[in-house]
């Protein structure tokens, strides 16, 4: 079944929009996740009464279930303790609501909802405008990294990077004429957003960069040849040791190295001090409250808690643990991170079965599938990404998209494939 002409163009402009407007437009990705949301909810009134509308969400069991572990536990952990902060249901919900949506992209072409790589190619440009614009009228520092008015550096590096990336890999869905547009376009975009992560100083997002160079190869055959693979191995190796001699990244080592000195001295109150201080107090109340947690929204009060009893120091009390496993299991205890667990494997499970397709177009929506749980626990590793509403709705996004492709690419079994492409 597909969706008619005006569902089919309002979806894609919109599939469009979400990731271009991320960091230029405060609320812009919400706005398009919800319009995307009207149209899925019209889309299934209209599609409701035709077999197999709903098929896709039987089909990928793991990933419709771990869209909606947060969802249903969540308000059963609130029961179960006796408390009501609604508003921690909010991020999450992006999740389960992110499943009419991908039934909806499942009735409209691959083509259509392949916009989405120019979408991350505008955000990555975007976000590296962004970071011109702002540094012709300041000087990079710790206390003046590259943000926007909304959003911290962390998060904006990480999610500049990561468009970048997936403008890259999606270059593998334009064909003929576009190819040529495409190829500069997409690798200016990189650009763009390698640029923007440079002068934010994310250096747990830097760790992403191995994953993001090998999903490019591999998704362009280069793996496959030797003299390529060689020519693409020694690009990287002269622009990390480009990288490394500049001032931003040299500082970031600096302060990395200081940091780690000063810990062995006694002295934990620096950046990467403060953080193990974080996991550590995160642990202690995990193994007080090893079922359930203190509860979604309660890291804060529980951390002055134990400041105000001398267990953990007062610097570190914060509403978030700059961690997303250290934040889960402190406030979800076991069920939390069987959740998270599930969030993070549910998408990946399929992106991993189909990342060798013979279809072009499947393979490369596997590859950007991997690019985005990969970060996703990457990026985790040193900041609450799911504590972010528009980074929950991108990423749901992103993840509802590349599983309708795959959808759509392989429900024919006995359809002929399309060859594999590199450049």
């Amino acid at each position: 079944m597909t969706a008619n002409r005006t569902t089919t163009v309002a979806a894609a402009v919109l599939l469009f929009l979400a990731p271009a407007t991320m960091l230029t437009l405060r609320g812009g990705t919400g706005y398009c996740f919800f319009l995307l949301l009207a149209v899925a909810l019209v889309n299934l009134a209209v599609m409701r009464g035709q077999h197999g509308y709903l098929a896709p969400l039987r089909k990928y069991p793991l990933y419709t279930a771990s869209m909606l572990a947060f969802t249903l536990y969540l308000p059963l952990q609130q029961l179960l303790e006796h408390y009501y902060l609604p508003r921690q249901f909010d991020a999450m919900s992006r999740l389960v609501l992110s499943l009419p949506i991908f039934l909806l992209f499942c009735t409209v072409s691959s083509r259509s909802l392949a916009l989405v790589g120019w979408g991350c190619a505008a955000g990555a440009v975007g976000a590296g405008a962004w970071a011109f614009i702002s540094g012709i009228n300041a000087s990079w520092g710790d206390l003046n990294r590259l943000g926007n008015y909304y959003t911290n550096p962390i998060p904006f590096g990480n999610t500049a990077l990561l468009l970048g990336f997936l403008a890259v890999l999606s270059i593998r869905w334009d064909v003929g004429l576009a190819r040529r547009f495409s190829i500069p376009l997409k690798l200016f975009a990189l650009l763009a957003g390698g640029y923007a992560s440079y002068l934010s100083g994310t250096r747990g997002g830097w760790l992403a960069l191995p994953l993001f160079a090998w999903l490019v190869a591999a998704n362009f055959g280069w793996m496959r040849h030797r003299a390529r693979l060689a020519i693409v191995g020694a690009v990287l190796v002269v622009g990390v040791a480009a990288l490394f001699s500049t001032h931003v990244v040299q500082q970031r080592l600096r302060d990395t190295a200081s940091d780690l000195h000063q810990l062995e001295h006694g002295n934990a109150d620096t950046s990467i001090g403060l953080r193990l201080q974080l996991w550590n107090a995160s642990s202690h109340l995990f193994l007080q409250n090893p079922v359930l947690g203190v509860g979604k929204g309660k890291l804060e009060s529980s951390l002055q808690t134990l400041a105000n009893n001398h267990e953990a120091s007062q610097a570190i009390v914060n509403e978030r643990a700059h961690s997303e496993f250290f934040s889960t299991i402190a406030e979800l205890g076991t069920f939390g991170i069987a959740c998270l667990l599930l969030l993070y494997w549910g998408p990946l499970a399929y992106f991993l079965r189909h990342y060798r397709s013979a279809d072009a177009t499947v393979s490369t929506a596997a590859y950007c599938g991997i690019a985005v749980s990969g970060s996703a626990i990457i990026f985790g590793l040193s900041i609450d990404i799911l504590s972010s509403v528009m980074n929950v709705a991108l990423i749901a996004l992103l993840w509802a998209t590349m599983m309708a492709i795959i959808h759509r690419g392989t429900r024919t079994e006995s359809a002929p494939a399309k060859p594999q492409t590199a450049i």
